[in-house]
């Protein structure tokens, strides 16, 4: 097995163009696992930890650039108020010695369907986006778009994780996540939502409930009608049992999950229901907050 440690983001580049089988590793919590279980060997190995480019965040324009390999208790401890949902979703993950390790840009590499960042990214909105480089140049790619099967990404060979672009969040976000024990455990199922008041639209992510991170983009069309046509958004009145209930019944029916050792497709499917219908009261009893505190 090669093991190839560049010093620069160019030498990386170069790496990875040369050997476009290499495993990227940074956090190296899910491929030491694996390489430890004999699950996968590797011809070779890019070890991105000197490049220290990929620890750093920045804000512009509303937009947060995260680095790949930003730590999740460096999210949770410094990005939790531009990115509330993603910094929730971090809170779950592991162990404090696995989130002072691992970052989202493992977590979309590996793009495993129980993956806690990807329902978060999904629910912050549709102009996320991934930054994906090579020798090539430099290339966008939608976070709807990233995912295209069983922890397969729509990454080339020679392409590496950057960063990931996230709005600045401008409504209340939330994270919700199930699994067979409170902590150190693979999810269940998860669900991330999120407000976004200035589009008028809403955002939804499912995880570890069908091959692929997804959206429930008919209860986002749903809820985002309902707010619209009762002028909600100007006026945060109370939802009402019924939206709430018809909300969790679609993210429910998006879903296409299996049964596994961690739980039943029925299971996933209640389970969601519920988290739907909580984070959404959360979430809405936070905006209606807002907005009489600012009447």
């Amino acid at each position: 097995m090669e093991f190839l440690r560049p010093a620069t983001w160019d030498e990386a580049l170069a790496a990875k163009a040369e050997y476009p089988t290499a495993l990227p590793i940074s956090g190296g919590t899910d491929v030491m696992v694996e390489m430890n279980f004999d699950v996968h060997r590797p011809s070779a190995i890019l070890d991105l930890n000197r490049i220290t480019e990929l620890t750093e965040w920045s804000i512009d324009n509303e937009v947060v650039r995260l680095g790949a390999s930003v730590p999740y208790t460096r999210i949770i401890n410094e990005l939790s108020e531009p990115l509330p949902g993603l910094a929730l979703a971090a809170h779950t993950v592991g162990s404090p010695q696995i989130r002072n390790r691992g970052g989202v840009g493992g977590n979309l590499g590996g793009a495993s369907p129980a993956g806690d960042a990807h329902p978060a990214l999904l629910a912050a909105g549709r102009d996320v986006f991934v930054e994906a480089a090579s020798v090539r140049g430099t290339r966008m790619i939608a976070i709807d778009d990233f995912y295209v099967g069983v922890k397969r990404n729509s990454l080339e060979q020679d392409e590496l994780i950057r960063a990931v672009h996230i709005p600045v969040a401008d409504g209340p976000q939330q994270f919700s996540k199930i699994g067979t024990r409170n902590a150190m455990v693979i999810a269940v199922c998860a669900f991330g939502f999120a407000l976004h008041p200035k589009s008028g639209t809403v955002g939804t992510g499912i995880g570890s409930a069908a091959p692929t991170p997804r959206r429930a983009v008919q209860a986002e069309e749903y809820l985002q009608g309902v707010l619209a046509e009762r002028g909600l958004w100007e006026s945060g009145e109370l939802l009402g049992a019924e939206v709430i209930r018809e909300f969790g019944e679609l993210v429910k029916a998006a879903a296409s999950p299996i049964d596994d050792v961690r739980g039943t497709a029925d299971y996933r499917r209640h389970s969601l229901a519920v988290m739907a219908r909580r984070t959404l009261t959360w979430t809405w009893n936070d905006y209606s907050k807002q907005i009489r505190s600012a009447a």
